[in-house]
């Protein structure tokens, strides 16, 4: 572990407990599988390696994502009884302000893309997860009640958001 640990300001872990994300980008088929808290502790390499494969793809540019954030998709994944080496699929995590102005542009007035999107901010991703209908995604992350939750079923994802709570 590289780096010193950093304070959680999150709900307090058990002894000895872990938080890990596995990710997998589905437009480069990156993955990640990273420990980013350890005993109450963030680890820098963990984290490092989770802003690195939840990067705005299409630009490269990596963004310190919230670590609320990254706690919500635990609890997410654990609300959906979810081992934590099961790969999340990304659809999008930092969108940098020029990606999110070129999406938003591309899909004109309704394009669903907000102008003051909370990915750009690193608070936001978009994802489903193999094996796991959309409705259940959905229905765990209204339940945890940790941010914005937006229904694609179309688009075939779920939007989190460690926002304000509300729903669309």
């Amino acid at each position: 572990m590289a780096g010193a640990a950093l304070a959680l300001p999150l709900p307090a872990m058990a002894a000895g407990a872990e938080w890990r994300l596995a990710i997998r980008n589905v437009h480069n088929n990156e993955s990640v599988d990273a420990v980013f808290a350890r005993s109450g502790e963030f680890v820098a390499d963990g984290l490092a390696e989770l802003n690195h494969g939840l990067r705005d793809w299409r630009t490269g540019q990596i963004f310190p994502m919230d670590r609320k954030l990254l706690a919500l998709l635990v609890q997410l994944r654990e609300k959906l009884e979810i081992s934590g080496s099961r790969k999340i699929d990304l659809i999008s995590g930092y969108r940098s302000p020029r990606t999110n102005a070129s999406l938003r542009a591309r899909g004109g007035e309704h394009t669903g893309v907000a102008s003051q999107s909370q990915h750009m901010v690193g608070k936001a991703t978009d994802i489903m997860i193999p094996g796991v209908s959309l409705e259940r995604l959905r229905g765990a992350a209204l339940a945890l009640g940790g941010g914005g939750v937006g229904y694609y079923p179309r688009d075939g994802f779920v939007h989190v958001d460690t926002g304000p709570v509300r729903r669309w």
